[in-house]
């Protein structure tokens, strides 16, 4: 399996060890001469139907948290921040644990849709403008239905080399967005990389950059869960897939979202 940015995928097998094709072989035979039976399945390989519906879960859960607290009013900015931390610890739990727990990954896209919530309400307010919210919301699912379109027909091939490419280009946005906010700690604005009124150029091109690269991802996402299919691991690791859709997607989200405010301020 190819590498990936993502790194909700880092816990994906390689093989799925479902084919038994040569199970038997250089085993000691029964006393009546016969290969020992192939031990019984208790799972199954994954596919594409596990991967939809583990996606639909997560993601359906995520947009009723969100809505309920978008809707509860000026809350919904109180709950932001805690929901944030909590849903970067249950990530890493999910990220570093070694076995499948789909709990922990409904558990986070609750968790996550609360954050969006009461970001996006930040954000409404912020411009005074409510459909900011359906735009962006519009535009998330248009570059994520554009990306699939784009994997699905190979008009962009997903290669070592444009793999590298796109970490590295996540890893650098990353780094920066660091520096921005280590710099915004001695200097209103920091970097400007994040401040539409300071610096709205500078601010508009890194966050498209950003968009670009998140973009870019769900090609990486897309081929991790193919490979993964094709390689017949088991069914449960749908719920890595999932999850790891769901962080690009917020990322995603959340760019828009910043980008469309630039546009929106007095």
């Amino acid at each position: 399996m190819r590498t990936t940015s993502n790194p909700a995928f880092r816990n994906l097998p390689t093989t799925g060890g479902y084919a038994n094709f040569n199970y038997g072989q250089g085993q000691p035979a029964s006393p009546f001469g016969e290969a020992p039976a192939a031990p019984p399945q208790t799972s199954r390989p994954m596919t594409i139907d596990d991967v939809v519906t583990k996606t639909a879960i997560t993601l359906g859960l995520a947009v009723v948290t969100g809505t309920l607290t978008y809707l509860i009013g000026p809350t919904a900015v109180a709950l932001a921040l805690p929901a944030a931390i909590i849903g970067l610890v249950i990530s890493l739990v999910i990220i570093f644990k070694k076995k499948v727990s789909p709990g922990l990954v409904i558990a986070y896209s609750a968790v996550e849709g609360v954050f969006l919530g009461g970001i996006s309400y930040v954000f409404a307010m912020l411009v005074d403008n409510p459909a900011i919210v359906m735009q962006a919301i519009a535009g998330t699912i248009g570059v994520f239905a554009a990306m699939l379109v784009v994997y699905k027909t190979g008009a962009i091939r997903v290669t070592p080399k444009l793999t590298k490419w796109i970490i590295g280009a996540a890893a650098g946005a990353a780094v920066l967005m660091l520096v921005n906010l280590i710099a915004g700690m001695f200097t209103p604005g920091g970097l400007g990389l994040r401040d539409g009124s300071g610096s709205p150029m500078l601010a508009i091109g890194f966050s498209l950059l950003c968009i670009g690269i998140a973009a870019f991802s769900f090609l990486l996402d897309f081929d991790a869960a193919d490979q993964a299919i094709k390689s017949g691991v088991d069914a449960k690791f749908s719920w890595y897939i999932a999850f790891g859709l769901m962080t690009t997607l917020v990322w995603l989200y959340l760019e828009i979202l910043r980008l469309l405010s630039y546009f929106q301020r007095d």
